[in-house]
This record gives structure tokens, C-alpha cells and sequence, in this order.
């Protein structure tokens, strides 16, 4: 069996993983990440909700519970987590803007208007209101976008239909990056003479260097231009998750893709490491600390049995809110299902409460009390539980 040790293992490849594993490699610790697969942020739009349903995510922050993981955070905490986030993103190919004091809005692909509160570069033109003109540019058979719906929402809108020759977003991300293509799509969008207003696309622009697609088509056709969100697979989401696993690993983080976790080795209170599954030779990974970061239900970290939940990995207690009958409200649709409270409870340095795991560490979506859809808080509190988890653990490292 193959040993590699490590100052800090992450298990869990979604935002709140990479954040933790950035804040670590920044303070010198050899740091490893542990995912089975690519992340729900895939799914995701690509922004960065806090605290969607307020204008002022940061103020609101006195209004939650306080048993919830971002009273445990603290303001100060979450306002330094997403600045460091954005200087994070600043070495990529997508850079975001946004003031976690206040929330704004965008356009969604069946034309309602979103709160969140950071946003890609490549959204950073979507209007607020809906005095803008705007022109929108699908493309011939696309799956999960519906110019129709926003015209018909939006009265200050038109749109025309260009033929990539593909019908998915993934497809058509994958066209803009031929310059051949890039250079007709142009001409063609030249040749429309588009008096006035901005110009909206689904958010197809390409996969790896989107900013420079949207920054040359808006200086050919002298229009401002800005992506909208897809519905799921979303491709701002994949350009997010991949610009974070890129960036750790330039900064010297290593990430074992792919794996699961099979067995966990502990002395005394301490966890000493994981072994990965293999269908050849397992790998043995050690580590000083370990930091779980494997997301709710929709990301496996936690499994809902008839009566109870499981934590996936190290078995650990998990808090349910009452008998399963009580985990949905009657209405399915309606915000605030009682199983959203269901994770594992953490104290004020972000261990599991009912653990005697001196070196284990917890953060993003499998906290419980998180209420993620509730609140509309999930990549925000993704980033602030990661960054707190991880000052934490260097602690302990220390």
C-alpha cells in the first residue's frame, strides 16, 4: 500500500473544500484534497448568494439563529472570506465582482430577476430593473434556456437565433472556443446592426477564457454584453469549480480526483488517515488534520435512512430535525423543509460537537442548521465555513 502524508486532508472537492484547502496550502501546510467526483456547484449559476432573500446579506447576519454556521462565522469572518475569495478569483480567467453589503440582481433563462450577491465579469452587465434594452442571442435547438420567456416577461427585449450546429450548452461552449467559429458567430452578430440597449447571451461563451470572448465580441458590435445563467448542467459553474481546483493546484496543492474514502485509521481521539478506494493498489493517505467537506444529501455526505441520516465518511452523529414524517412540509415548493436543518452540529472551532475527534474538522453544506435553500446562502456560506474551518485547523497545526 502506497503512504503519502500531508499536514491537512480535505475530503470533499466543492467550494467549501477548495477554500479550505487555499487558506491552508497560503499558510504553508502541505494540504490534499479528497473527491469522488466534480461538485454541485456544477449544477450551480456560477454566483455567489450570501443571504439572497435580504438586500444587505452582511446586516442580516444578526437575523439568523444563532446556532447557524454563519453566527458561528461572524460577520467579520464572512466579509474576510469572500474578500479573499475574489482575490483568489482574480488569478483566474473569470474574476468576480460584487459588495457583500449589497445584494444585486440578474436575469434568469426563463426571465425573472435573481438576487444574489458576487457575480462572474461575464454577468457583470445584467440590468437590474427592467428599463434596459436588450437583445438576446440564442442559439438554434438549446436545451435550458427560453428566450421566449423573457421576452414575454421583459418588454424592452427582442431576440434572434443563431445555428451553432449543437444544441447543449456544454456543445456550444466547446464551439466558442474554435477562433473559426468565434470569428463567423461575430459577423454574424455584426450583420443584426443592433441599434441600442445590451446584448444577453446564455452562458455558453466558452469554458476557459470567457472574459476575453465577451470583452471582443462587445467591442465588435459596440454593445455591452452579458451572459445568463442555463438551467443545470451550468456551465459558469464548471468555469468556477475548475478555475479553484487550477488555482490549488498552482499554489502547490495536491488533489486526488476520482476517489472515495474506504477506511479511516484512529488512535485514541485522533483520526491518522484515510485509505482511498482502488481497483489496483489502495493509497494510504496521512494526514495531521482532516477537514470534512462533502456537502448534504445532493452531494453524498449525508444519506437518509428510514428513520435517521448517516454521515458517509467517519460515521459521525447526526443531527435530525424529529420523526421523518416532519422532515417535508405538506407543499413541497414552500421554503423552509425542517430536513434543510439536518448535518452535523459543530462547535465555535468547528468540530463535531458529539465526537471525541480531536483533529477533525467540519464546514460547507453538511453543517447543521445551514437551511441552505431557505436562506439562499449556499456558495456564500460555502466560502465563509471553509475559510473558518480551515484558521481553525492551522491552529491545531500550529
Amino acid at each position: 500500500m502506497n503512504t503519502h502524508e500531508y499536514d491537512a486532508v480535505v475530503i470533499g472537492g466543492g467550494i467549501a473544500g477548495f477554500l479550505a484547502a487555499l487558506n491552508l496550502v497560503d499558510a504553508g501546510f502541505k494540504t490534499a484534497v479528497i473527491s469522488r467526483g466534480d461538485p454541485v456547484c456544477c449544477l450551480s449559476t456560477g454566483c455567489i448568494d450570501v443571504l439572497s432573500r435580504a438586500l444587505d446579506p452582511l446586516k442580516t447576519i444578526k437575523e439568523l439563529p444563532e446556532d447557524h454556521p454563519y453566527r458561528i462565522v461572524g460577520k467579520k469572518g464572512v466579509t474576510e472570506s469572500l474578500a479573499y475569495f475574489i482575490e483568489v478569483m482574480k488569478e483566474t480567467t473569470i474574476p468576480y465582482r460584487g459588495d457583500p453589503k449589497k445584494n444585486r440582481e440578474i436575469l434568469t433563462p426563463v426571465g425573472t430577476i435573481k438576487k444574489t450577491c458576487l457575480v462572474p465579469e461575464t454577468m457583470a452587465h445584467a440590468p437590474g430593473n427592467n428599463e434596459d434594452h436588450i437583445h438576446i442571442i440564442s442559439f438554434k435547438g438549446i436545451k435550458d434556456f427560453y428566450p421566449s420567456y423573457i421576452t414575454s416577461r421583459i418588454s424592452n427585449t427582442e431576440f434572434s437565433v443563431f445555428d451553432a450546429k449543437s444544441v447543449s450548452t456544454i456543445g456550444i461552449a466547446g464551439r466558442f472556443e474554435d477562433k473559426d467559429f468565434l470569428r463567423n458567430f461575430i459577423s454574424w452578430a455584426q450583420d443584426l446592426d443592433i441599434p441600442y440597449g445590451k446584448v444577453a447571451l446564455p452562458a455558453v461563451l466558452g469554458l476557459n477564457n470567457p472574459m476575453e470572448i465577451v470583452k471582443e465580441l462587445s467591442s465588435r458590435i459596440n454593445k455591452e454584453v452579458f451572459e445568463i445563467p442555463t438551467l443545470p448542467p451550468s456551465i459558469p459553474g464548471m468555469r468556477l469549480f475548475r478555475a479553484l481546483k487550477s488555482v490549488l493546484q498552482t499554489r502547490g496543492g495536491h488533489v486526488y480526483w476520482g476517489k472515495t474514502v474506504s477506511s479511516v485509521e484512529r488512535q485514541g481521539p485522533r483520526i491518522e488517515a484515510v485509505t482511498l478506494a482502488a481497483s489496483g493498489r489502495p493509497s494510504r493517505v496521512y494526514g495531521r488534520a482532516f477537514i470534512l467537506a462533502t456537502g448534504s444529501f445532493v452531494s453524498g455526505g449525508l444519506f437518509a435512512l428510514r428513520d435517521s441520516v448517516k454521515e458517509t465518511v467517519f460515521d459521525l452523529p447526526v443531527f435530525v430535525p424529529g420523526h421523518r414524517k416532519d422532515w417535508f412540509n405538506n407543499d413541497f415548493f414552500t421554503p423552509g423543509h425542517a430536513i434543510e436543518k439536518a448535518g452535523i452540529l459543530i462547535d465555535s472551532s468547528f468540530r463535531p460537537k458529539e465526537s471525541s475527534l480531536e483533529n477533525l474538522f467540519v464546514c460547507g453544506s453538511i453543517i447543521a442548521h445551514s437551511e441552505i435553500m431557505k436562506n439562499q446562502c449556499g456558495h456564500g456560506l460555502a466560502i465563509a465555513t471553509g475559510s473558518a474551518a480551515a484558521k481553525k485547523c492551522i491552529g491545531e497545526l500550529s
